[in-house]
């Protein structure tokens, strides 16, 4: 007999903001002050994004440094009464991957004390709230600080761990007591990583320790633990006090609401096979083995979040929200991601699973987690909202998570694409790689028309495209000449496009001089012809003007509000290029770059001093005129999620840094190990140049820079050049 599976309502979208303080050594990272938040405005954006809760922070570690200290509650009342008048309910956390003020840590036996009194302070200041998630993932947290050594008390041992876990766990339990002492109906949003293990068949006891050592958090919790738990023998094993197991069983904890976080490093896969890179392996004392991403391999089970979600269900049958949706990616995969993990639980409620809600996480976006918030720097990344320019920028997400829940509303074409987790280039771990057969991209989705079908930056927009299963089509001159309306509008009539990408135009800055019918007829003529079509037709199109618009004047690396003020006949192309497509395009993206180089051509400024260090030919190069140089990836993959994202208007994209001809053309010389004898420093004046250039032309922002430092994109081209990227002539 067939039972009816119970039928629940869809999930809501909440919100939350990445707010980690965890301790390395004796120094503190708070994601909140990296993102100037303490000091800034920026509940609006949570309005905008029509959240129904948020999972906002009430950290004890920001709240009461010292044991003695007099709790400001100022901050937090602040933005707790503007959530409550918008309507926003609040998820409260109090510890988040952190180990708590200095005044004691995770490995201290009054540690769930001291954090159940800090908890009843909040209760008492702050009546209304409803939600808590005392300790963020404690599961997770035991193991950077118990058993990697990553976090504070840096301990790496399995009893450490295990300390650590129940003392978070403990704290849980006491903290509720006492919240719901001051509001009885508090509700316990308890979140974890949802995780699994697969492996070889060797690893498969490896593998059923950790599937089964993943459900600790809420094993404890709901009272679980016992002689008949099949890990009761492990924490025996370790000298636990079988008391400190059994405070659970008589002090059950049931969370409200199953709090699952899922990326595509919560599933792994262990290999002992030799077939990885050295930083994978690790072990047990049985076995040395690799611990890769499953994602990366190909395995015949299943495996998903779908499932994972399916076992989590049955195991509990109590009710799941996805507490953390987030994706460190490009514009387009982060919108898939969304759509993915927001598909899965529609599936899994007509499934007869209650999923509660999908919650878009780091909101403001998060800094640190590229090294695991080990070291500075703590490199950012965006969320829904990007901070970079100071005030947060809505990105693509944010349209996207507003139309998800409206049936009338389509997705953006772009999520038609499979994301990189689901496309077979993903498989990059195989015994032999040539038996894992690699589909060629078909897209279904409307594409790009990329004007520039030879030229250095067409052929980069092609190739990040294709890597992005980005649909696009590569144009000539013969396909389409943007000189000529007509040509533009057959070239749209044939290919449809959502967007052009003018990668074309005249770049011989000093042939410009004696040819300049030429230079306006591809930088101006060609452009404003595009932005006419484009505006009647509701293309977005994207311009690339230059650093050579200005005169170099200014002493400080110029800012896209600058005056213009060009010395040179393709400097002038590019400022009426800039003044007529944005007059008759408003919607327009244009592009101030400078000195691209890259790994994928030689025509490049890099390549030209390679090739004559290489040679010994001499090298004449200006020492007194400085600029910006801009790695062509960067460049190229920015510009598609700012595209992405709807922006318009004049945006300066160069990686940051200021530095002169002569100094590059040295570094150069430097990173290949040649003594660059033949390079001729000089002042400009002295290579006699048809054209005039700006001794300083270094491009800043006043919008945020997007570009990684110049250091790390030179360290980048020349490790690409070292591992034989290759070479489009």
């Amino acid at each position: 007999m067939l039972t009816e599976k119970k039928q629940y309502c869809n999930p809501e979208i909440w919100g939350g903001i990445e707010c980690t303080i965890n301790r390395v050594n004796d120094q503190y990272f708070d994601q909140l002050e990296c993102a100037k938040y303490y000091q800034n405005s920026f509940e609006k954006s949570f309005v905008d994004l029509g959240i129904k809760k948020i999972r906002f922070p009430v950290l004890w570690e920001k709240h009461q440094p010292t044991i003695d200290s007099e709790i400001d509650w100022a901050w937090a009342a602040k933005e707790l009464n503007f959530f409550e008048e918008n309507n926003i309910e609040v998820i409260a956390g109090l510890l988040h991957h952190g180990s708590g003020p200095s005044f004691t840590n995770l490995l201290d036996e009054n540690f769930p004390y001291l954090f159940a009194a800090y908890a009843k302070k909040v209760a008492t200041q702050f009546p209304k709230i409803k939600y808590y998630t005392p300790i963020n993932e404690p599961l997770t947290t035991a193991r950077f600080s118990g058993l990697y050594g990553m976090w504070y008390p840096h301990a790496k041992h399995d009893t450490d761990f295990l300390k650590i876990l129940l003392n978070q766990l403990k704290s849980i339990v006491l903290a509720m007591q006492e919240i719901r002492k001051i509001n009885p109906d508090a509700q316990l949003v308890q979140t974890e990583d949802l995780a699994k293990i697969y492996s070889t068949p060797l690893l498969q006891y490896q593998v059923r320790f950790e599937n089964e050592r993943r459900w600790l958090t809420y094993d404890l919790l709901c009272g679980k633990v016992d002689e008949n738990h099949k890990l009761w023998k492990h924490f025996k094993r370790f000298k636990i006090p079988e008391q400190d197991v059994i405070f659970f069983k008589e002090n059950i904890c049931i969370p409200d609401i199953f709090g699952f976080n899922y990326y595509p490093t919560s599933e792994r896969f262990l290999d002992e096979r030799k077939i990885y890179p050295p930083h994978c392996y690790g072990g047990n004392k049985r076995h040395r083995y690799a611990d890769v991403e499953v994602l990366r391999v190909h395995v015949e089970e299943e495996t998903g979040i779908e499932l994972l979600l399916k076992e989590a269900w049955d195991r509990y049958q109590k009710p799941i929200a996805i507490t953390e949706v987030h994706l460190h990616c490009h514009r387009e995969e982060q919108l898939r991601w969304f759509k993915y993990i927001w598909n899965a639980c529609l599936k899994s409620v007509t499934n007869g699973i209650e999923i509660r809600a999908v919650t878009s996480w780091a909101i403001l976006g998060s800094f640190g987690w590229n090294n695991l918030l080990t070291q500075p720097p703590l490199d950012y990344e965006p969320g829904a909202y990007d901070l970079r320019s100071g005030t947060p920028r809505p990105t693509a997400l944010v349209s996207f998570i507003k139309n998800i829940t409206a049936p009338s509303k389509e997705h953006t074409h772009l999520t038609i694409e499979k994301g990189w987790w689901e496309r077979d280039s993903r498989i990059i771990y195989a015994q032999d790689i040539s038996t894992i057969i690699k589909k060629n991209f078909i897209s279904k989705s409307k594409p790009i028309v990329i004007i520039g079908k030879r030229g250095t930056l067409g052929k980069a927009f092609a190739r990040v495209c294709s890597n992005r299963a980005i649909n696009y089509n590569l144009l000539s001159r013969q396909d389409c000449d943007i000189a000529d309306q007509q040509s533009i509008i057959n070239a749209i009539d044939l290919y449809k496009p959502w967007a052009i990408i003018n990668a074309a135009g005249y770049v011989r800055v000093d042939d410009a001089e004696e040819d300049k019918e030429k230079c306006f007829r591809e930088n101006t003529t060609g452009a404003f012809n595009l932005a006419i079509v484009c505006k009647k037709l509701g293309i977005k199109l994207v311009n690339f003007s230059s650093d050579l618009v200005f005169d170099g004047e200014k002493s400080s690396p110029y800012l896209e509000s600058d005056e213009v003020n060009p010395l040179n006949v393709y400097g002038v192309s590019k400022v009426k290029s800039e003044k007529l497509v944005l007059k008759e395009a408003p919607a327009s993206l244009m592009i101030r770059t400078s000195a691209f180089f890259g790994p994928w051509d030689q025509y490049n400024f890099l390549h030209w001093v390679e090739e004559c260090l290489h040679n010994n030919s001499e090298i004449p190069v200006a020492n007194d005129v400085y600029i910006s140089p801009t790695y062509v990836p960067d460049l190229v993959n920015t510009t598609l999620d700012l595209l992405i994202d709807d922006e318009n208007g004049i945006w300066h994209l160069a990686n940051k840094g200021a530095i002169s001809w002569a100094d590059l053309a040295f570094l150069v010389a430097d990173r290949l190990k040649y003594q660059g004898l033949n390079i001729n420093s000089v002042p400009a004046s002295a290579l006699n140049l048809k054209a005039a250039r700006p001794k300083y032309s270094v491009l800043s922002t006043e919008k945020g820079h997007m570009l990684p430092e110049l250091n790390h994109a030179l360290e980048r081209y020349f490790a690409d050049k070292k591992h034989n990227i290759t070479v489009e002539g």
